[in-house]
């Protein structure tokens, strides 16, 4: 199994981090303006991106002390049953976050493209919690010729 390992600090409070990570306002604020369902531990979670289809999420943990976690239920065959983590720590002016999206079976190219886009995502999420906006889908960063 293989992972996708990235940190970005936010000068915000953590408080404001964990909203954006977990509320459908805020995912929609950085991920994508595609963003439905629940926010609740066993809740679950749809991203979509268009013509390109989309992920849906089983929320596994919920912690406001700076924990999340959800489970890829449903989505592309490389993402099913992976699981994204984050943690979040407030260090000096800095909201540390550490994003892990674990339990690739293989370092396909897909897996190449998914790790460059969570990072022009976790910079969107970085503008939205400093700026007060971000740059979700349809409005990403273009990487490649896949969303």
């Amino acid at each position: 199994m293989v992972d996708i390992l990235h940190r970005v600090g936010c000068v915000a409070p953590l408080d404001d981090v964990y909203r954006a990570v977990t509320t459908i306002e805020g995912l929609a604020g950085w991920w994508t303006t595609d963003t439905v369902g629940k926010s609740e531990v066993g809740g679950q979670l749809a991203f979509r991106f268009g013509e390109a289809g989309g992920f849906d999420m089983e929320i596994l943990d919920l912690d406001p002390a700076g924990h999340v976690r959800w489970r890829v239920t449903d989505g592309p065959a490389e993402w099913i049953g992976t699981e994204i983590d984050w943690r979040l720590e407030r260090r000096g002016e800095y909201t540390i976050v550490l994003f892990k999206h674990e339990g690739w079976r293989e370092p396909v190219e897909f897996m190449h493209h998914c790790s460059t886009r969570w990072a022009t995502f976790l910079l969107s999420l970085k503008e939205l919690t400093e700026q007060g906006r971000g740059r979700p889908y349809p409005e990403q960063v273009d990487i490649s010729d896949w969303t």
